[in-house]
């Protein structure tokens, strides 16, 4: 009997150590992002083909309905697909067949306010947006302060190219 309770304890604490964090992948599955709750923080990091591209960069907002880029919690995840398929006649390749892998984290501040970050991966893309629901009557908010932030690698190379004059193709 001691055995099944202790069994049962680790395997609840375990699930609540991975209930704060989550992945998704491009469709090729070579592109990844791991997104994770560090001391509350959100934070997201990207590889490709296990190479590290961004390392653990910080997601969030303060605005004036609420803190939501620290003493967060993690309330859920959702995956999805994204396929789509559509023309424009002013490019070499007119017809676009769009594919992607869609994770939704929805997340839970100190004053229990939600907030999902919705993310997209394409084999070569990745996006997020933050998504909330309407606060008040009037749908609006400020951004007071962005914490969102893209952290490279220290071995990370750039080049800059002096900037084009404009109409010149």
């Amino acid at each position: 009997m001691k055995k099944k309770v202790l069994f049962g304890t680790l395997a609840l604490l375990a699930s609540q150590a991975f209930a704060q964090q989550a992945a998704v992948t491009g469709p090729d599955a070579r592109l990844k992002l791991d997104f994770q709750l560090q001391d509350g923080k959100p934070v997201y990091s990207v590889t490709y083909d296990g190479k590290t591209v961004l390392e653990n960069s910080p997601l969030g907002f303060v605005s004036n309905i609420g803190d939501f880029s620290r003493q967060m919690s993690f309330v859920g995840q959702q995956a999805d697909k994204v396929e789509k398929t559509y023309t424009q006649d002013r490019i070499k390749c007119s017809t676009v067949n769009y594919s992607a892998n869609k994770l939704t984290v929805t997340l839970e501040n100190a004053e229990k306010k939600k907030l999902d970050i919705v993310f997209q991966l394409s084999n070569n893309d990745i996006a997020f947006r933050y998504e909330m629901p309407q606060y008040g009557e009037t749908a609006c908010m400020v951004i007071e302060k962005e914490a969102t932030g893209f952290d490279f690698p220290s071995t990370t190379t750039t080049f800059l190219s002096p900037q084009s004059d404009p109409m010149i193709g």
